[in-house]
């Protein structure tokens, strides 16, 4: 799939501000079933510094600094990317049980998986809990493999809680979204990450777009219109890890496209900074992917 996208963000100020400076994360991975083939962003007003650099995990990232006044900040962010299926290849890879995947993470007989295992503990948006184990346990039974668990998980997810894009913010806790059973993308993969970490499994947390429009006989996600999220489960040695989708109750394919990853929202947020006046503000985002 070759994909165009387009992903503009506006910040509107109430009274002029003097400073602005900005994390991005809006850059696509190169990835081996990823290509980035054209990127650029651009803002308005100008940004009077700009840096780049991979971070921890290997996310491009860049910082503005905006030393003007302005009562409008946009940033611009266009992409050409060419991603390769890589579903069936996930459901073709040999069973494991989920027991034996956790137990191979707790052994001290073998080379410690160091890379997966960061991704096993709490962190500032998804802390592991009882109640989050019990809901991840009704899919993760004795000697089930674990990538057929984590799917169940996912269609229970998908089947137990309602996208509602005005129940929650990026603030909103994890139990709050447990309790109330609704919520959007970030929120389902807050959700199955902390359930999955419960239990022992290591999840990485995915940000990304959805296909806008989808080709002729595909059905349309939900999210398409906004950055997206979903969860990376690591599924053993010889398989590696497996992105799962459950506000979409789906193996992630070649509609996706990836941007970055980490332990949760707060390591890969697409735009976050701070600003020196300004007032109130008012946010706009608009996200379109279109295939080429």
């Amino acid at each position: 799939m070759r994909l165009h996208i387009v992903h503009e963000t506006q910040y509107r100020y109430s009274s002029p501000a003097v400073v602005s400076q900005q994390l991005l994360h809006l850059s696509p991975r190169v990835l081996p079933w990823q290509s980035c083939e054209a990127h650029r962003i651009g803002t308005a007003p100008p940004a009077n510094e700009i840096s780049e650099r991979e971070d921890y995990y290997g996310n491009r990232s860049l910082h503005l600094l905006i030393a003007v006044p302005h009562e409008a900040l946009v940033v611009r962010a266009e992409s050409e990317v060419a991603v390769k299926p890589r579903a069936q290849a996930a459901l073709a890879a040999p069973r494991v049980s989920w027991e034996a995947v956790r137990a191979r993470l707790r052994a001290l007989d073998a080379p410690p998986l160091v890379e997966p295992a960061e991704f096993l503990y709490d962190s500032p948006h998804v802390e592991r809990s009882r109640e989050l184990g019990d809901y991840a346990l009704r899919s993760f039974t004795e000697r089930r493999a674990v990538l057929e668990a984590g799917l169940d998980l996912a269609r229970r997810i998908h089947r137990d809680y309602k996208f509602d894009r005005t129940a929650t913010s990026v603030s909103t806790p994890l139990k709050q979204v447990l309790k109330e059973k609704r919520g959007v993308c970030q929120d389902f993969a807050h959700l199955m990450t902390g359930c999955l970490r419960s239990i022992g499994l290591p999840v990485r947390y995915v940000s990304g777009y959805l296909l806008t429009e989808p080709p002729p006989g595909r059905p349309r996600l939900v999210g398409a219109d906004a950055s997206h999220a979903w969860t990376s489960l690591w599924c053993g040695e010889g398989v590696g890890w497996v992105d799962i989708d459950p506000t979409n109750n789906c193996i992630v394919d070649d509609a996706h496209v990836t941007l970055g990853w980490g332990r949760d929202f707060g390591d890969v947020t697409p735009m976050r900074g701070v600003i020196l006046g300004g007032g109130d503000q008012e946010l706009s985002v608009r996200v379109t992917v279109t295939p080429q």
